[in-house]
C-alpha cells in the first residue's frame, strides 16, 4: 500500500505535533530551559512551513511554556516579597501553585 503525498504530509505534521508536546512536557518535568530552547528551535524552523496541525501544537506549546515561566517568576517574586522561603506559609503557596497552575 502506497502513501500519497497528503498522507505523508499528515504523518509529518502529526509527528511534529507530538514532538512539540513532548518538548513541552520535558520543559515542565525533566529539562526545564533546555527543552524550552529546543521548542523555540522547532518553532523557528517549522512555524510557517508545517501542517496546520503541527503549527497549532507548536504555537500552543510555546505560548503555554511562556505563561508557565511568567507564573513561576510571579510566584517566586511574591514569596520573596512577603518574607522569603523560610516562612511556613511558603509551602502553602507552593502547593497551591503546583496543584492549580503547574500541573494543570
Amino acid at each position: 500500500m502506497q502513501h500519497s503525498a497528503t498522507n505523508e504530509s499528515s504523518d509529518a505534521g502529526q509527528s511534529l505535533a507530538v514532538i512539540a508536546e513532548i518538548l513541552y512536557l520535558a520543559n515542565l518535568l525533566l529539562l526545564p530551559g533546555l527543552a524550552f530552547i529546543a521548542l523555540l528551535v522547532l518553532y523557528n524552523k517549522h512555524a510557517n512551513s508545517a501542517s496546520q496541525l503541527a503549527q497549532c501544537h507548536i504555537r500552543q506549546t510555546v505560548i503555554t511554556s511562556l505563561w508557565a515561566g511568567f507564573f513561576i517568576i510571579i510566584v517566586n517574586a511574591g514569596i520573596l516579597l512577603f518574607g522569603g522561603y523560610t516562612q511556613p506559609w511558603t509551602w502553602v503557596v507552593l502547593i497551591i501553585y503546583v496543584t492549580t497552575i503547574h500541573s494543570t
